[in-house]
């Protein structure tokens, strides 16, 4: 079982001010593969590196398997590590930064070139193992790293922005390797973005981290639908979720005195914020009855779908429609958001109202 529990962990550094990480407990069960969701210096490589032996916290506990490691130096976790940089050896052969963390462990060389071969067939490196890093692309000398990591048959893989230096294509490519691999692999791992496209393809539990405290956590599509504030809605989704100030009047929901229904659940009354995602606003052209009355301000065709800017009175909101809409700048449109995808937040906390 290679189970991790965190409980109650802390980090503040020397002259820092604000806790790095603030409280913070979760369990990532055998086998996960959890993601930490969050903006840059929220906390999360922090808490990836407490983990991993590198930092110590100030409070708290880390236990591996039910085995207490919150004072176990790096070598005595059995874990492994992919960081952002590729941090390959460039004097050593691919085979040579492979079964380098092998050869550290003293291994047999019967045993070293036969993880090696195990590992470069996983990620595609059999041909490329006589080749020195210099030689390689930047998606390669990725699946390197990879394979340096997952050789020693760690009890957890944590991993911190492996693919943020990758282009846009191989970004692509490589995210859906890695998901078959580490599925193939069932190994415990803990996985730190900032890419919310990464976060919901990769993850089968997402935790999103603000101000050095896990925020919402939740399966990938449970935290995107019903976000727990507006910080986790503006941040999880590309566009991020829309939010309307709104006035809740028993029914109805009144934005820039333009009155639509509201959900038969939704019952407090008064000033709200009402959160909806772009692609789940319908989208009509000319003007009607039961919508809300809005004019494209602008028009970006996305290829696979079209975005809208739209104005209603003096408030913005983005509308995905598809690709073969036909809407120019300027053009009048109705908007109907979906009921049943609509959420409610406090305008003062800017926490979901239940």
């Amino acid at each position: 079982m290679a189970e991790v529990e965190i409980t109650g962990l802390e980090k503040t550094y020397p002259g820092g001010g604000r806790p790095a990480v603030r409280a913070v407990s979760a369990t990532v069960a055998d086998g996960e593969l959890l993601v930490l969701l969050g903006p840059s210096g929220c906390g999360k490589t922090t808490l990836l590196r407490m983990i991993a032996g590198l930092e110590s916290p100030d409070a708290g506990t880390i236990r591996i398997g039910g085995a207490d490691i919150t004072d176990r130096p790096p070598r005595e976790r059995n874990l492994s590590m992919v960081f952002q940089s590729y941090a390959v050896f460039p004097h050593r052969t691919v085979a040579q930064n492979i079964g380098f963390g092998l050869a550290m462990r003293k291994a047999a060389k019967p045993e070293i070139e036969s993880k090696v071969k195990w590992a470069a067939g996983l990620l595609r490196l059999e041909d490329l193992l006589d080749r020195y890093p210099a030689q390689l692309s930047g998606g390669q000398r990725q699946r390197v790293a990879v394979a340096r990591a997952i050789v020693m048959e760690p009890d957890v893989l944590l991993m911190d922005e492996p693919l943020s230096n990758l282009d846009a294509l191989l970004r692509l490519q490589f995210r859906a390797e890695l998901k078959k691999l580490l599925s193939d692999l069932g190994t415990t791992c803990v996985y730190v973005t900032h890419d919310q496209v990464e976060a919901l393809s990769l993850g089968e539990r997402v935790a999103v981290m603000n101000e050095g405290e896990i925020v919402q956590a939740g399966a990938p599509l449970e935290v995107y639908d019903a976000p727990a504030s507006v910080f986790v809605g503006g941040f999880l989704g590309s566009p991020p979720m829309n939010f309307l100030e709104a006035v809740l009047d028993g029914d109805g929901i009144v934005i820039e005195g333009q009155r639509i229904a509201a959900p038969p659940s939704w019952e407090p009354s008064g000033q709200v914020l009402v959160g909806v995602r772009a692609e789940t606003i319908t989208a009509e052209t000319g003007t009607g009855e039961g919508a809300l009355q809005a004019t494209a301000e602008v028009v970006e065709p996305l290829g696979s779908a079209t975005l809208i800017t739209a104005l209603v009175g003096g408030q913005r909101l983005k509308v995905q429609v598809p690709a073969d809409f036909r809407i120019a700048t300027g053009d009048r449109i109705r908007l109907r958001p979906r009921p049943d995808r609509m959420s409610l937040y406090d305008p003062r906390t800017g926490r979901v109202i239940s």
